[in-house]
């Protein structure tokens, strides 16, 4: 099941998945408070999670992440289905990502191209991709 959270519940997650090397301060984004958060949850366990930020008419995806013995089961593809339905019903005209550039196939899947706008972070590559409407 899909429901809104707040930026505090995705912290952990966003942690242990993404960035467990570093401390948890390091995944909380000053712009959290103005973001909408959403999570999955099996057996009331919130086991993925992502964060949707507005602006004019785009939205950026930042930290989808789902626990590790999660992964493989398409909930994360099932949580950006429904933010691109949400932004459907926007009218927004682009969604994007900064994605890790292993897991570009992933976001390809779902109808996202890259744009082949790299940059690194902590060690690690990111694309940017989108997907236009």
């Amino acid at each position: 099941m899909i429901k809104s959270i707040k930026a505090l519940d995705t912290w952990k997650i966003r942690h242990e998945v993404m960035w467990p090397d570093q401390p948890l301060e390091f995944v909380q984004l000053e712009e959290d408070e103005f973001g909408l958060h959403f999570g999955v949850f099996i057996d009331e366990k919130l086991i993925s999670i992502v964060s949707c930020f507005i602006s004019d008419d785009e939205m950026q995806f930042r930290k989808l992440a789902t626990l590790p013995e999660y992964q493989g089961q398409g909930i994360a593809s099932e949580l950006l289905k429904h933010i691109f339905e949400l932004a459907g019903k926007k009218n927004l005209k682009r969604i994007w990502c900064n994605a890790r550039s292993g897991k570009k196939s992933f976001y390809e899947k779902l109808g996202m191209k890259d744009t082949i706008q790299t940059f690194s972070k902590a060690g690690q590559e990111f694309t940017i991709m989108e997907i236009c409407f």
